[in-house]
């Protein structure tokens, strides 16, 4: 016998709802008692969206089995609920790569690596803690994932201030503390021990001078760092993505 279930769904987890169905009563079909968290994420939420459900007015876990007639209403994580904090860790996808060197230039840890799997991607999160940043809805409602965030926009500039946004981290930013290209720390450096790697011209002119302590990269402030200030100073006075 088929069973029926009326969910309802808020806020910004009717992104990963069909248009047709989008912030309206969804009645949801199903053979015998699935968990709540398998019907939730047939409908496409990933569970990591998920904060709070309540079945028939009362409070449930994932653990919940649906019965039929139940009426279900599922709430996102409340962005007031987030804290700015310098020690957020992420993880990014192979396709955010762009957003990874961002988010490190703001001074965020983000590992990132283009040869990464999904499986590799989960198992670093879980050993080290961090929060997966993903466009992929299927690596998200993978059961092992306990921390993750479906990234809506496509533009990458749109994307890192999506991030800031959503994890209130604007006024958390800590600018060239991170290397754009591996993720390490950054550490000043005095000019005479880094001097017999510098072109003529960068001899000549700067004199602040920084390496990555992992990859052993040299980062001085030259007109890319004025751009890359410019556009951080830009990112932490916006108010929106």
């Amino acid at each position: 016998m088929v069973n029926k279930a009326t969910f309802h769904f808020y806020e910004e987890l009717n992104d990963f709802i069909a248009s047709d169905k989008k912030r309206l009563a969804y009645i949801y079909s199903f053979y015998g008692n699935p968990s709540i968290k398998d019907a939730i994420e047939a409908i496409g939420v990933p569970h990591v969206e998920v904060n709070l459900m309540r079945v028939n007015g009362q409070v449930v876990d994932f653990a919940y089995h649906l019965k039929d007639n139940d009426r279900v209403s599922v709430y996102p994580v409340p962005k007031t609920g987030k804290k700015a904090s310098k020690v957020i860790k992420f993880i990014l996808d192979v396709h955010l790569g762009k957003l990874a060197k961002y988010l490190r230039m703001c001074g965020f840890d983000s590992a990132y690596q283009n040869d990464y799997d999904d499986k590799k991607i989960v198992l670093i999160s879980l050993e080290e803690n961090r929060i997966i940043l993903t466009r992929d809805i299927g690596m998200l409602k993978m059961k092992s994932v306990s921390q993750g965030y479906f990234i809506r926009n496509q533009d990458s500039k749109a994307q890192l201030m999506e991030v800031l946004q959503h994890f209130d981290l604007q006024q958390a930013i800590d600018p060239f503390k991170r290397c754009i290209k591996c993720n390490g720390k950054l550490e000043r450096v005095e000019k005479e021990k880094v001097m017999q790697r510098l072109q003529p011209l960068t001899q000549k002119h700067f004199n602040t001078f920084f390496k990555c302590e992992n990859c052993q990269s040299i980062f001085w402030e030259g007109s890319h760092f004025d751009r890359m200030s410019g556009f951080i100073n830009t990112i932490k006075n916006s108010e929106n993505p």
